[in-house]
């Protein structure tokens, strides 16, 4: 059994006898990494990339007609991943809408629902009807837990150029609907130049405590050049927050060498420097580095007299 048994394009499980590949084999070519589920019910070879156009197809072998690909499936369509690792690895089901008039699928691999799309909150990727990224950040803005919306609505604004003002007059739209509430307060934080999920948690921790939002990717100059780009920072104070993530263990010595070299001459240049890793965000850990923020943010002249 090799890769050349399978189709070029993505199968469902269901077709597999059809294409002249029993159902055993496909799971067990799986199991030697043959095969990767992209969806329930769904594999693809696994030397074929993980482009826009396989992920399309994807989605397609599992859609029905006249169902629109919506939520975290299609911000996977728009090339923002939400889904969590795990999720994602055993294959997510994918999350679809009927058209009016039409009623949502019952096929085991998707999680058919029902809403009211206008013809403006449809477009075609790849062939695939799917929500805007628009339409895609107001939903997830509502439907998932506050962290994992805010980090798809601030990536889906970076990579389709979304404004906070799009976001917002769209917001009249969502009247009554479950889920407002966390939308209309996420929409004024979100900012397209966060480039990572962990990024979001970071800056909705910094905004959602009243503190003042920071500058995203700003420039430090030295002798006039830019040199050194901090993840957050406060310049009028002199503050900088960095956020270290899953990466920071794989970097070369040369790499952590550089990042040492560059936060102490932030911080002999009057800099505090705050760092943020990955499992900063629970606990005690958490309560560390917001304490240590709102210390560094609080002026430092008072006209008090005692």
């Amino acid at each position: 059994m090799d890769l050349d048994d399978f189709p070029i394009g993505p199968f469902h499980l269901r077709d597999a006898d059809s294409l002249g590949v029993r159902r055993r084999r496909v799971r067990s070519a799986e199991q030697r990494g043959l095969l990767v589920r992209r969806t329930r019910g769904i594999y693809q070879r696994s030397d074929l990339p993980d482009t826009l156009t396989e992920r399309a197809q994807a989605v397609s072998a599992a859609l029905a007609p006249h169902h629109v690909a919506v939520d975290r499936t299609a911000a996977w369509l728009h090339g923002v991943d939400v889904f969590p690792a795990g999720e994602l690895a055993s294959g997510p089901l994918i999350e679809s809408c009927a058209l009016r008039g039409r009623t949502r699928t019952r096929r085991p691999e998707v999680d058919g629902r029902s809403r009211d799309l206008a013809p403006e909150d449809v477009m075609t990727v790849a062939g695939v009807p799917v929500t805007t990224p628009l339409r895609t950040a107001l939903d997830l803005g509502c439907h998932l837990h506050q962290r994992d919306a805010f980090a798809a609505m601030c990536l889906l604004a970076r990579r389709h150029g979304l404004t906070t003002r799009d976001l917002q007059r769209e917001l009249p739209r969502y009247r009554r609907r479950r889920g407002v509430v966390q939308l209309r307060m996420l929409v004024p934080w979100v900012d397209p130049r966060v480039e990572s999920h962990r990024e979001a948690w970071v800056l909705l921790e910094v905004v959602g405590r009243g503190m003042r939002k920071p500058e995203l990717q700003h420039w430090i100059e030295v002798e006039g050049k830019p040199t050194f780009r901090l993840d957050f920072a406060w310049p009028d104070a002199r503050v900088c927050l960095e956020y270290d993530g899953y990466d920071a263990h794989l970097r070369t010595p040369e790499q952590r060498q550089y990042d040492e070299e560059r936060r102490r001459w932030l911080r002999e240049n009057g800099w505090t420097v705050i760092v943020v890793r990955n499992g900063d965000f629970t606990g005690r850990s958490l309560d560390r580095w917001v304490l240590q923020l709102a210390r560094a943010l609080r002026p430092s002249y008072t006209n008090r007299r005692w």
